[in-house]
């Protein structure tokens, strides 16, 4: 995925996709990142899932380094992926509240 990309899907300018983007106040690749890490966040709450490591699910959402996902990840949902994985699923499946885990640990909520 690449802000050209949307742009031509949508069929306007990649300059019009950034004036969009930029009243929300976000960029075409802040808002990619989110979309990225949003789709780790929904795997690793996902029972299916639950065998595979935290490492190859970063890497199918295009994060290729482990500590670069684990720092962005933290940035953006206040709690390490490893540690959410282990919260609650019925506490985090949903995310529009503050996920809560056993210690009493709040990850906030994303900014998107």
């Amino acid at each position: 995925m690449t802000p050209q990309a949307i742009a031509d899907a949508h069929h306007i300018s990649l300059r019009h996709l950034q004036q969009l983007l930029a009243e929300n106040g976000t960029s075409p690749a802040a808002w990619i990142r989110h979309r990225r890490l949003e789709r780790c966040r929904l795997d690793l709450v996902d029972p299916r899932l639950r065998t595979r490591p935290v490492h190859a699910i970063a890497t199918q959402w295009g994060f290729h380094d482990p500590a670069h996902f684990s720092r962005l990840f933290r940035a953006t949902y206040g709690i390490p992926p490893r540690d959410f994985r282990n919260l609650r699923a019925e506490a985090c499946a949903d995310r529009q509240q503050p996920c809560v885990n056993r210690q009493g640990l709040h990850a906030t909520s994303s900014p998107f």
